[in-house]
């Protein structure tokens, strides 16, 4: 374990274990699911608001510009006329929703996958609380530069951040800090880091493990 708070004179929380659910946190690796997991992410946070006029909605008069015959030249109809400058555009996108559909139970696995592959690389650590005192960025960049835990995603078991330190770290923009059930597998995989609470490691394994059928655990420490 690691200690977002500075430890007191003679405590060490290197020293202290944390044993996760292997249901969860060393769940076999696949790659195709956290790629499906991914894109359904990045295809909701899409705007598609891209919109161009057809010949029908281009302003102008509907009249022909000449003669069918006669002329020598190239048959034309009106000024919209996709063809032409300032004319409408054909095939052109159009307002419309990205987002894909993925089944939750598939969403649940990308999860578990994306903590197990977090272990396996080393990346994943628990801190026993994230109830900062204080609300000076400089303190916690001080903080965060001492543990070096750049690029860092904070999580948490609770309703909501813990409020100073959503205050401290609100301008650092390498530090992230979220709720278990904000977390989504993308920002799981991008973070260098990935720190979790112990109630973000009990939400886990109740919604994600074999253990969201029994009672919370206690934790000895």
């Amino acid at each position: 374990m690691s200690s977002l708070i500075p430890p007191e004179d003679g405590m060490d929380p290197s020293t202290e274990l944390v044993e996760l659910d292997p249901t969860v946190f060393n769940h076999p690796i696949r790659r195709d699911i956290l790629h499906l997991c991914v894109i359904h992410y990045l295809d909701g946070q899409r705007q598609g608001s891209a919109s161009t006029k057809t010949r029908g909605e281009v302003r102008g008069s509907g009249a022909k510009i000449r003669p069918q015959k006669g002329t020598g030249r190239a048959r034309l109809g009106d000024a919209q006329s996709p063809m032409l400058r300032g004319g409408g555009v054909a095939f052109g996108p159009k307002p419309r929703d990205f987002s894909t559909k993925l089944n939750r139970k598939v969403l649940q696995m990308g999860m578990r996958i994306a903590l197990s592959a977090r272990v396996k690389e080393h990346s994943l650590g628990v801190v026993k609380s994230l109830d900062w005192q204080g609300s000076k960025t400089r303190d916690l960049a001080t903080r965060i530069e001492e543990l070096g835990w750049g690029r860092t995603v904070l999580v948490t078991g609770r309703e909501e951040i813990p409020r100073m330190l959503k205050l401290s770290a609100g301008n650092l923009s390498d530090f992230v800090t979220v709720t278990a059930k904000e977390l989504d597998v993308y920002h799981t995989l991008k973070a260098s880091r990935l720190m979790l609470d112990l109630e973000a490691v009990e939400w886990f394994e109740q919604n994600l493990g074999h253990a969201r059928f029994a009672p919370p655990r206690e934790y000895h420490l």
